[in-house]
């Protein structure tokens, strides 16, 4: 029996867990946090009968203590009850698939209590990776990808220990924007960003796909996860994400892992690693797949790809910059308060007047990130 927490059990990554779990009776659910949907979550604490959940707002505590009254089951709020409940002895693996730096703190307090990681949480890494990694091995702490393309190059590693990695391939479909100009980009609209090509992800991803920082954020989260450099990560388009990502080695030879996009494959992987279990859904049949095509990113068109790099390149409290002022760009957007590629100029401007902080702490990260929503929020939400 193999016992989990689910931080963001009702978004898109925490209902494919659950579902994982209802085909493997050995894994069993001992916490879930979640945002806001308390009727959701109610529904899955009736069904995996947790010892704890914890929501963000007190009010919603409340409101789920009261639908929760004839179960045994302590409710926390905030990011003390977040906290606590990754701490808390009676699980072993924390899926962090909430979004957000409000992950960080939940995550390191995971870790310092000495439970595995199954990382779905790319903030974590991308603005805290200097603090994570170190931290994880001190204690002796697996950090398992969930993402599709980290799993994969995890996949890819298996059985080479001790060969040196030349380069890591990790691909991308190209999102529903592919092939477009600038000028055209100016005049896409919400819906048309939304109507990702392959995957079925939440809002705010799918829009970091379409806008390729979602890319970008995998390759600030890869160099952490792998320990490589930068120059060693190159993104290739893949259009038809059956390739997910690939491992090159120092002798020339690419191991890479395909298979259908379907995140359940990577989050059963991560939670029952090193088995592989059986696992419902579609499978690749390469008599019919007629080609694989790849091609190199637009860096001119797509800036969120060649942004995460500066940013990282530039490393310190930049990479926390550029993830905390996307975000903030990408939720003006899904409200409508702003054009596509504004997430690009909001991104470039609090770039070029952040004041860079080496090494941060999670405080001064976090102190950061509220700087920069200030900030955006003074321009755009006067």
């Amino acid at each position: 029996m193999k016992t989990i927490g689910i931080l963001g059990s009702t978004g898109s990554i925490g209902t494919q867990t659950l579902q994982v779990v209802r085909e493997n009776p050995d894994l069993k659910v001992f916490a879930l946090a979640a945002g806001r949907n308390v009727k959701l979550l109610e529904e899955q604490i009736r069904e995996f009968k947790p010892a704890v959940a914890a929501v963000w707002d007190e009010r919603d505590a409340a409101d789920l203590r009261s639908r929760t009254a004839d179960l045994d089951i302590r409710i926390l709020s905030g990011m003390d009850g977040l906290k606590e409940m990754a701490a808390m002895d009676g699980y072993e693996v924390l899926v962090t698939a909430i979004v957000g730096m409000i992950g960080i703190g939940p995550t390191v307090e995971a870790i310092r209590a000495g439970k595995d990681i199954a990382l779905a949480n790319k903030e974590t890494l991308v603005t805290a990776g200097h603090i994570i990694m170190p931290l994880a091995r001190q204690r002796g702490v697996k950090i398992l990808p969930v993402d599709s393309e980290h799993s994969a190059i995890f996949q890819s590693l298996n059985g080479e220990a001790g060969n040196r990695i030349d380069k890591i391939l990790l691909t991308a479909s190209g999102g529903p924007f592919r092939g477009m100009t600038a000028e055209q980009l100016e005049k896409v609209t919400l819906e048309d960003a939304l109507k990702h090509p392959n995957w079925a992800m939440g809002r705010k991803i799918t829009i970091d796909s379409a806008s390729m920082v979602n890319k970008g954020l995998e390759v600030l989260e890869a160099r952490w996860l792998f320990d490589v450099d930068l120059d060693q990560i190159q993104v290739v388009i893949q259009p038809q994400s059956v390739i997910h990502s690939m491992v090159q080695y120092e002798d020339g030879a690419v191991i890479a892992q395909l298979g259908t996009p379907d995140m359940k494959i990577p989050i059963a992987y991560a939670l029952t690693w090193p088995e592989r279990r059986p696992l419902a859904g579609d499978r690749l049949d390469f008599a019919r797949l007629s080609s694989l095509t790849f091609m190199e990113p637009d860096d001119t068109t797509f800036l969120g790809l060649p942004y995460a790099r500066e940013a990282g390149k530039i490393g310190g409290s930049m990479p926390t910059v550029f993830n905390a002022a996307n975000e903030k760009a990408v939720s003006l957007f899904l409200n409508r308060k702003i054009g596509f590629t504004d997430i690009y100029r909001i991104i470039r401007s609090n770039m070029d007047m952040h004041q860079v902080v080496d090494e941060p702490s999670i405080e001064e990260i976090l102190e950061i990130e509220q700087e920069v929503y200030r900030r955006i929020e003074e321009a755009y939400l006067k």
